[in-house]
């Protein structure tokens, strides 16, 4: 028994089943970005949140622990004022409270520093633009086929490695400053209280300033890294481009046959109007305009028609059939052609020239 079988010459063409070798198109780009779909670092923005972070608290550290000291004087000493009095719950929250509105006075300014040095930076990374898409769920997250893929993937592994190298760049900044200050550490019991916490909201500062600077460097190269991914994940195959441009600019044999049936729509509208032409200017071969002039309807001569080649040879014939006088006028025939379209009057600059073929027209009409 013999099969015959069949074959998508298409799919080895660049089709489906084509590598994708051609950069992405805007469309294809706006449409991942309405999808939620952009080249982001989250490393990046955490980098960026405990640099302000940390910074904040350098620059105002001393302004803060004036506050927090003055913050629990008078938490304190509002109890030692109630201790006497009829002391009750309502007293005890009241005092509490009031004390817990001081504390978030004051920490709440260094948390909007961080949510702003967010924001800036997920603007800076995918610019502004809000969308809901990426919050609908997508059932095709839960294909446990897909997870497990997704697991030993490329990125997975980049993921892995990023995360050790945290580790490592914690465990070094932190040895190599607690070591720096090995000696001071050991006098920590005989500093006053005030001084301890200074001592040691310093080391906390100068330890989170180092890793904030080297997590930034791991968040810059994994943008770098996240862009040229997201470009090649992007890319589209020599079909994807010619479908796509289909979809949004139309088929071109369709709109080549649709311009082809307007061009014939217009000459035929064209020659129907040549009748009512004065005279025909010829160049004399190449290019033919008709002209007409009607001094009730229009203050200039109208261009009813003009051709090329063989529209030039269709236009003359007609000519002759309705008896239009042929002048032969090379350049402003060809003037004529390039400079103004069918339906409008002839320019200004044309009007001796045309003017001068018309009184041989009607000069020639007289006479006869």
């Amino acid at each position: 028994m013999e099969r015959l079988l069949t074959y998508n010459l298409q799919f080895f063409a660049g089709g489906g089943g084509g590598e994708k070798t051609e950069e992405p198109t805007a469309k294809k780009l706006s449409d991942a970005r309405d999808e939620g779909q952009v080249a982001r670092s989250t490393d990046l923005i955490t980098a960026t949140a405990l640099l302000a972070l940390f910074v904040t608290l350098k620059v105002f550290v001393a302004r803060m622990g004036n506050q927090f000291i003055n913050a629990f004087y008078e938490f304190y000493s509002n109890i030692v004022k109630v201790a006497s009095d009829d002391f009750n719950v309502a007293t005890a929250s009241a005092i509490l409270k009031e004390c817990f509105l001081s504390i978030i006075q004051i920490i709440i300014p260094i948390f909007l520093i961080a949510v702003m040095a967010v924001i800036i930076i997920n603007v800076f990374q995918v610019k502004w633009k809000l969308t809901a898409k990426p919050l609908k769920p997508k059932f095709n997250k839960f294909n446990p086929i897909t997870g497990f893929k997704k697991i030993f993937s490329k990125d997975k592994l980049v993921d892995t490695f990023k995360e050790v190298l945290k580790i490592i760049a914690i465990i070094y900044i932190a040895y190599n400053t607690l070591m720096n200050y090995g000696a001071n550490l050991q006098r920590l019991y005989d500093m006053e209280l005030i001084q301890a916490i200074q001592f040691i909201g310093n080391i906390v500062i100068k330890l989170g300033l180092n890793i904030s600077v080297v997590f930034l460097i791991i968040g810059v190269a994994d943008y770098i890294y996240q862009k040229l991914k997201f470009r090649k994940d992007m890319r589209m195959s020599k079909q994807e481009v010619k479908d796509e441009y289909k979809q949004s600019e139309g088929d071109p044999h369709i709109k080549g046959k649709i311009r082809s049936k307007m061009r014939e729509v217009s000459q035929r509208r064209m020659m129907q109007m040549l009748p009512k032409a004065d005279v025909v200017i010829t160049n004399p071969t190449h290019f033919a305009a008709a002209i007409q002039y009607d001094k009730d309807n229009s203050e200039a001569p109208v261009l009813v028609a003009k051709g090329a080649d063989y529209l030039a040879q269709k236009i003359k014939e007609a000519a002759k059939e309705n008896n239009i006088e042929i002048v032969e006028n090379k350049p402003l025939a060809r003037m004529l052609y390039y400079n103004v379209d069918v339906g409008n009057e002839i320019p200004p600059e044309l009007y001796q020239m045309t003017a001068e073929v018309l009184a041989y027209v009607y000069n020639l009409k007289n006479k006869t």
